[in-house]
């Protein structure tokens, strides 16, 4: 009966105390959701960012060259228009590498591939040599370790 009476003298309490626990859950769906529309938000402009970037290399025959493995950039050296689309490749990638450490992108199985890949070509790396000591030095040791990584990754396969 005491239990009865309680809630018979506290049920606006109750109820309201109900309402914050209950607006409490609503806003922290709410908020987790928005950070799910972010998430996806920041992965669609960075894959245009990308698509754009790669497309502008295959649609200008000046920029073929900066994906071959051959080129030889003692005969021919690195041109302006190469060196451009290389510093846009290097701000792009930094943006994407920003973006996973604070969490807003996650963590591309692969990437480190990538940029082994694309950073063992003789342009990129000519570019890359030449504006690293512009670069944060967190986004800098990492490209470094990538690239140190691919004489483990070329010993590994021997």
């Amino acid at each position: 009966m005491e239990f009865w009476a309680w809630i018979g003298s506290h049920w606006l309490d109750l109820i309201q105390s109900g309402g914050i626990i209950a607006g409490f859950f609503a806003v922290r769906k709410a908020l987790l959701w928005e950070a799910r529309v972010r998430q996806v938000g920041n992965s669609i402009t960075l894959t245009e960012h990308h698509r754009a970037l790669w497309e502008r290399l295959l649609a200008d025959p000046q920029l073929g060259r900066i994906i071959n493995p051959d080129a030889d950039i003692t005969k021919k050296p690195v041109t302006p228009a190469e060196e451009m689309f290389v510093t846009f490749l290097i701000l792009h990638l930094s943006d994407t590498y920003y973006a996973t450490e604070m969490g807003f992108w996650p963590r591309l199985t692969g990437l480190a591939r990538d940029v082994q890949e694309v950073f063992s070509l003789p342009i990129p790396r000519a570019v890359w040599e030449k504006v690293k000591h512009l670069q944060e030095s967190e986004f800098r040791n990492y490209i470094e370790q990538c690239l140190a990584s691919e004489s483990d990754v070329a010993e590994s396969l021997s």
